[in-house]
């Protein structure tokens, strides 16, 4: 990660770079996050991210049925050598100000495809506004 002193211009700039040089994949399905026990975990292949806390584990998955809340995912991987620094707060707050909703993001290692990728969620009732602006804002 690099530490680096610039204007909030420079900051938008170099960002706008990032985001127009990365790999963006949209999902079709749907996803939401599946809580097992700590003692009751499985393995689930179609799982995109799984993360835990002191409780549970909590699996990124497609949706299985109706009642839980969901959410359209989209994954960016960034060019190998670009300061990708602050992205995920930036972006999350262009689209708080835009749009009233947050983002949930997580983040994996990928060596081969540069390093760092972030796998981002929003509430499926935004997801096309949320996902066209991306597309915007990459043009």
């Amino acid at each position: 990660m690099y530490i680096s002193k610039e204007t909030k211009q420079q900051t938008e700039d170099r960002l706008i770079k990032v985001l127009k040089s990365s790999s963006f994949k949209v999902y079709k399905e749907s996803y939401y996050f599946r809580e097992l026990p700590l003692d009751n975990f499985v393995m689930d292949s179609n799982a995109l991210a799984i993360v835990r806390d002191d409780e549970v584990w909590s699996l990124l998955v497609p949706v299985e049925k109706e009642g839980t809340e969901n959410f359209r995912v989209f994954r960016f991987h960034f060019k190998p050598g670009l300061d990708n620094s602050g992205f995920v707060g930036w972006l999350a707050t262009k689209i708080k100000e835009k749009f009233g909703s947050g983002l949930f993001v997580t983040c994996g290692q990928n060596s081969n495809l540069g390093g760092i990728f972030d796998y981002n969620g929003c509430p499926i009732e935004v997801a096309d506004e949320i996902i066209n602006y991306i597309h915007q804002l990459r043009a």
